[in-house]
């Protein structure tokens, strides 16, 4: 799935006032902005850091590392406001989705809707768990 275009999948979403939720991210002078739209709201990795602090210097994406972990626990607690579904899945919503965004278009920059967040989650939280040991 690209995580570049404008598809919508559909499905419920977590929050169910924010399905017109979109966020976007580019660079500004070699720094990386995300917003919140509507109302182009700046994402900061502030509210993330609290629960795990993986890039107090700011977001990435487009890889698997530290950047683009703060970015997908920021991403999912904004989206989500759960602290526990967010830590729960950050690292799966890492792997799937942020390492694969990348800033393309005329105006270079990536573009995740609340359907795709959904849609992912969905994928992540479906995924058998392995059985505890007693």
């Amino acid at each position: 799935m690209s995580w570049t275009s404008d598809s919508q999948p559909s499905g419920a979403s977590h929050t169910s006032d924010e399905t017109d939720v979109v966020y976007v991210g580019y660079r500004q002078r070699g720094r990386a902005i995300v917003e919140k739209y509507p109302g182009r709201e700046p994402l900061t990795p502030d509210r993330s850091l609290e629960l795990a602090n993986h890039s107090p210097s700011g977001f990435e994406w487009g890889y698997r590392g530290s950047g683009p972990a703060q970015l997908a626990l920021a991403l999912l607690l904004d989206y989500t406001d759960d602290e526990d579904v967010a830590l729960a899945e950050y690292m799966a919503f890492k792997d799937e989705v942020v390492s694969r965004l990348e800033c393309s278009g005329p105006k270079q920059r990536w573009r995740l809707t609340g359907h795709e967040i959904d849609a992912a989650l969905r994928e992540t939280v479906d995924e058998p768990v392995a059985p505890s040991v007693n």
